[in-house]
C-alpha cells in the first residue's frame, strides 16, 4: 500500500475507533457530552455513523472536521487484523491506546508527505528515513506500538520540519508564528512565506490572500475566511484544516486536499 492510501480515511474498513475513544463536550462543535471509551449514540452496529450525511445539521459539526488520517484503518486492519473493540473491555482499552499512539504517528507521516513536495537532494533522503521510521511504529504488534516514544519522534519531525520550512520560506516573510489574529481583516497583509505556526486565525479574514509559501503548521484556521485565497503553495497545511476554514470554489488548496462539501459558492462582486 502507498503512502497516499495508508493516510487517506477510510471509515468502512475501521470499526469506528474514533466513535468510541475519543471525548467530546457539549460545545458549538458537538450536540452532547461523550466520554473517552463511550460509544457516540449515533454509531451504528456495523460501525457507521447513522447521521453521516446529518452530522453539521445535528449539531455534530466537529465531527465533520476531524481526521485521523488513516489511523482507524491502520488500527483495525494491520495492528489488530479485523478484531474490534467490542470483543471486551481489555481488548477496548488497549485498542484504544494504540489508535491514540498510530494517530499522532500519522499526523506526523501527512506532514512530511507534504514536506515531499519541496525537499531536495540530502533533505530528501532525511524525510524518506524519517517517513520509513514511522511508518514501520505504526504498523508493529500492539505492544510494539505502546512502547513507541511518540515524543521522541515528534522532536526529530518537528526540528526537520522546522528547518525545511525555514529554507523554503526565506528570510522575507512575516514573523507571526502563535500570534492572536481571531478575527483579524488580514487581506491587505502580505502572507507570501509568512511564519504563522500556531497562528491563532479563528474567523480571520483572508479572502482573496496570497499564502504561497506560509508555514501554516498548527495553525487555527476555523470559520477563518479563505474564499478566493490562494493556498496551492502554502506549506504543511491538512486537510482537517481545509474543513474548519470556510472557502469556495475559487480557494485554491496544495494538491491532495480536497476542497469541503460544506463550503459555500462564490460570493457576488462587490460583497463583503
Amino acid at each position: 500500500m502507498t503512502l497516499e492510501e495508508t493516510l487517506r480515511p477510510d471509515c468502512g474498513a475501521c470499526v469506528g475507533l474514533c466513535c468510541v475513544a475519543l471525548p467530546f463536550g457539549r460545545s458549538r462543535d458537538f450536540a452532547f457530552d461523550k466520554a473517552a471509551g463511550e460509544p457516540c449514540r449515533h454509531l451504528t452496529p456495523a460501525d457507521g455513523c447513522g447521521i453521516h450525511s446529518e452530522l453539521r445539521g445535528r449539531g455534530m459539526v466537529g465531527c465533520t472536521v476531524y481526521g485521523c488520517h488513516g489511523a482507524g484503518q491502520q488500527v483495525s486492519q494491520v495492528v489488530y487484523a479485523g478484531r474490534s473493540w467490542r470483543d471486551g473491555a481489555a481488548m477496548a482499552g488497549e485498542m484504544f491506546a494504540v489508535f491514540a499512539v498510530v494517530q499522532g504517528l500519522h499526523e506526523m507521516l501527512v506532514l512530511l508527505a507534504d514536506a515531499g513536495r519541496w525537499a531536495v537532494g540530502p533533505r530528501r533522503g532525511e524525510l524518506d528515513a524519517l517517513t520509513e521510521r514511522l511508518r514501520a511504529a505504526s504498523g508493529g504488534t500492539p505492544t510494539e506500538v505502546l512502547g513507541v516514544e511518540v515524543d521522541r519522534f515528534r522532536a526529530s519531525v518537528g526540528e526537520f520540519l522546522r528547518s525545511l520550512s525555514a529554507e523554503a520560506r526565506g528570510a522575507a516573510g512575516a514573523a507571526l508564528a502563535g500570534a492572536d489574529l481571531v478575527g483579524r481583516d488580514l487581506r491587505r497583509t502580505d502572507l507570501r512565506a509568512a511564519d504563522l505556526r500556531g497562528a491563532l486565525l479563528v474567523a480571520a479574514r483572508l479572502s482573496g490572500s496570497d499564502l504561497t509559501r506560509a508555514d501554516l503548521l498548527g495553525a487555527d484556521l476555523r470559520d477563518a475566511r479563505l474564499d478566493g485565497a490562494d493556498l496551492s503553495g502554502a506549506l504543511l497545511l491538512t486537510q482537517p484544516q481545509v474543513d474548519a476554514a470556510r472557502g469556495d470554489e475559487r480557494t485554491r488548496l496544495p494538491a491532495g486536499l480536497e476542497r469541503p462539501a460544506h463550503w459555500l459558492p462564490p460570493h457576488p462582486a462587490g460583497a463583503h
